[in-house]
């Protein structure tokens, strides 16, 4: 990209956080890094400032805190940002019945409250700004709801809605919301129930590196919104379409789902409980 961007950057320190911050960098953008693990995203800074001689500024704030995000929010003015892009986001596999209150409500504020608020907060400087970008990044899942990821699907499915609701509350100023939906992707965000489901089931699995330039063609395009995958593009609208059809094709990947989505979660799985109870005392050995 020719013009130069201020960035803001929330989940900084995680798989895809990082990628994109390391590719932003090198295009000679200044950051604005933000993340609520401090170390991991120091570290990540300092590696940006070595290698690229990069502009970064680091933050660290939990997102889910109003102060923080108060905070957050006024360096970011310091920082004359012009792209938000919240890349903050938890998920914990399992199926309904085995995932614990605190890890859903969890969910929802990391990956929708908070979204909502930090703009909330930063819409008055970006209101300033002669052209301004805010970039969500959703999931397929926002579009397409998945067993075993109930609360992580309508929590994406909240973030979809509310860039697109957003997105046409700014129409008439410089601020351009976008929304990206990846499909897959491989970092320890995923939990290796999750890794060993989608090799059961042949989902593809992208590398982190196809987030960042999706963003840029976003941003240069001034695309609202964009799926990454073609597979995964098709079954969205065939989804919006006949939601029947897709109901009837996912139910024959239920039994594969519920068994890891049970093994995930440290419950019996009654079809197959050796493999389970072997791997929950793997993972209780691994902690």
């Amino acid at each position: 990209m020719s013009e130069h961007y201020n960035i803001l950057l929330t989940g900084a320190a995680g798989g895809i956080g990082s990628t994109i911050a390391r590719h932003f960098s090198a295009d000679g953008h200044h950051l604005l890094l933000t993340d609520i693990n401090s170390e991991p995203l120091e570290k990540l800074a300092t590696q940006l400032r070595s290698d690229q001689s990069a502009k970064v500024q680091t933050i660290a704030a939990d997102l889910t805190n109003g102060e923080s995000r108060t905070l957050l929010a006024s360096e970011a003015r310091g920082f004359n940002v012009d792209v938000v892009i919240n890349a903050a986001g938890y998920n914990r596999f399992g199926l309904l019945e085995n995932i614990s209150d605190t890890d859903i409500e969890r969910i929802f504020s990391i990956n929708i409250i908070s979204p909502i608020l930090l703009c909330k907060a930063l819409l008055p400087w970006l209101m300033t700004r002669e052209s301004a970008h805010i970039v969500n990044i959703g999931s397929t899942f926002g579009s397409l709801g998945y067993a075993g990821f109930t609360s992580y699907s309508a929590s994406k499915f909240s973030l979809r809605g509310f860039s697109e609701a957003l997105r046409r509350e700014l129409a008439d100023t410089g601020i351009q919301v976008h929304y990206l939906a990846p499909r897959a992707v491989k970092t320890a965000f995923n939990e290796d129930a999750v890794n060993r489901m989608n090799e059961a089931l042949g989902v593809a699995m992208d590398s982190p590196d196809v987030i960042p330039g999706a963003i840029a063609r976003m941003l240069k395009r001034g695309q609202s919104e964009h799926y990454i995958g073609g597979p995964e593009k098709f079954f969205v609208k065939l989804n919006a379409l006949f939601h029947r059809l897709v109901d009837k094709g996912l139910a024959g990947q239920l039994k594969t789902i519920r068994h890891h989505a049970r093994i995930a979660t440290g419950h019996s799985d009654p079809d197959n409980e050796q493999d389970t109870q072997q791997s929950v005392n793997t993972k209780e050995t691994s902690q």
